[in-house]
């Protein structure tokens, strides 16, 4: 069974690929999502290159035609995101297909998919808040406020995947039960979106 620890090793080494070049426009090492590994690694990456878009679209000397391209990549990386986190969420609803959930079995506020999305941007901050706490350009007041809030996004990291242990956990022994409600971005659909439906 998937745990936290197995999707965290996975994130890990997603971050750190990513890393030994940091561009954005570099491709992800997996070009399809055959199995549960592969999905994990691909939405770390896109979650990874979309942190790095973010902080490329704050800079206050950017052209305006490049905030439109920057806004467009970062939109259309939150469609590819949510849309890899419903497969992973597919994958568990397959994975726990013979389970019979008890009668009394909770519902989770949010599914494993979404959870373990939360884990992959918890894991981006640690290692970006990491290395604040490493420069030399920085002051020591700098650096020890980033080793604070280090700290406290450590905590939130162990607390979040003993969370998701329990969660998976009960899935399997039938003690909560999970129901997908597909995202409905309407600002994506041209049938939806005024601004679209009326050019």
């Amino acid at each position: 069974m998937i745990t936290a620890e197995f999707c965290s090793s996975i994130f890990l080494a997603a971050i750190e690929d990513y890393h030994r070049l940091d561009q954005v426009d570099t491709a992800c090492p997996v070009r399809e999502e055959f199995s549960i590994s592969d999905m994990l690694y691909r939405k770390c990456w896109i979650d990874t290159v979309q942190w790095h878009l973010e902080d490329m679209i704050r800079r206050p000397d950017l052209a305006p035609e490049r905030f439109v391209e920057l806004k467009r990549q970062i939109d259309s990386s939150n469609q590819r995101r949510t849309d890899l986190v419903e497969k992973i969420d597919d994958w568990f609803i397959s994975a726990f297909q013979e389970i019979i959930p008890k009668e009394n079995a909770r519902m989770n506020t949010e599914t494993p998919a979404w959870a373990i999305d939360r884990l992959s941007i918890l894991l981006l901050k640690i290692f970006h808040m990491k290395e604040q706490t490493e420069r030399s350009d920085a002051s020591l007041e700098h650096i020890q406020l980033c080793r604070d809030k280090l700290n406290i996004l450590l905590e939130q990291k162990t607390d979040l995947s003993f969370s998701l242990n329990a969660l998976l956990n009960e899935l399997q022994s039938g003690q909560a039960q999970m129901k997908v409600y597909r995202q409905m971005k309407m600002y994506n659909d041209p049938t939806t979106n005024p601004q679209l439906y009326n050019q």
